[in-house]
């Protein structure tokens, strides 16, 4: 992807014609026979990038544009049914490619290597998670980064998947997250925030076109720290 990307769709869902839900519509005077949500925005790319960033209030719209706009990537689901999590790896990568990956996300317990991935620890799953995805994809979407982990250990993944992208030019990754505060540990490329559907450069790229982090920041008062790319 090296131009910026586009987006105008609208999300229906039907709505079922229980007890409950007429006596909602009756109390509401509710009329629509389905609900409908519409999206539309624009996400401004720098002309080189590697890591993108969705972030914005739960509600907002973030799973759904992610869902839209990289659907084969956002609904990829890999199986772990073998009795250690490293043998859930891709078969093509060799040992010392997965546990160089292990490492690089921050999951560096090599008792945890050797457990199935159903007994490891949410945080645990993320890091499997995030190392399955950069080891088979070019393009890696993760939604809902950091969501299940504390904040410590939140920030000491961005910056271990910030360094490990450096060594890997070829990879892209784009995270979807409610979470304002991986943007000053990640730093990535490209921000689009659902609060206010704008996108955001990081220092280092063009910014003819769009607005700074520390623009932003002044303006709307979001702690995002120093970013530098």
């Amino acid at each position: 992807m090296s131009s910026d990307i586009s987006f105008d769709f609208t999300k229906k869902s039907p709505i079922d014609e229980t007890f409950r839900v007429s006596k909602i519509r009756s109390a509401f005077d509710y009329q629509n026979k389905e609900s409908e949500e519409h999206f539309k925005g624009e996400i401004v790319l720098p002309e080189k990038w590697q890591i993108g960033a969705i972030v914005g209030a739960s509600g907002t719209g973030k799973t759904s544009i992610a869902n839209k706009l990289f659907e084969k990537e956002i609904n990829q689901k890999y199986e772990y049914t073998h009795a250690s999590v490293i043998d859930d790896m891709p078969s093509e990568c060799s040992v010392e490619d997965i546990t160089k990956m292990f490492y690089a996300v921050g999951f560096g317990s090599v008792p945890s290597w050797l457990k199935p991935f159903s007994v490891l620890s949410n945080g645990e799953k993320m890091r499997v998670e995030l190392a399955n995805r950069l080891l088979r994809n070019e393009l890696s979407i993760f939604d809902e980064f950091t969501s299940v982990v504390d904040r410590n250990v939140a920030k000491t993944m961005c910056i271990a998947t910030k360094k490990t992208m450096q060594k890997m030019p070829s990879k892209k990754l784009v995270v979807v997250s409610c979470h304002y505060d991986i943007l000053e540990w990640l730093q990535p490329d490209w921000v689009f925030d659902t609060n206010e559907y704008r996108s955001f450069f990081g220092q280092s790229h063009d910014l003819s076109r769009n607005t700074r982090f520390g623009e932003w920041q002044e303006e709307h008062g979001k702690c995002l720290g120093s970013i530098i790319i």
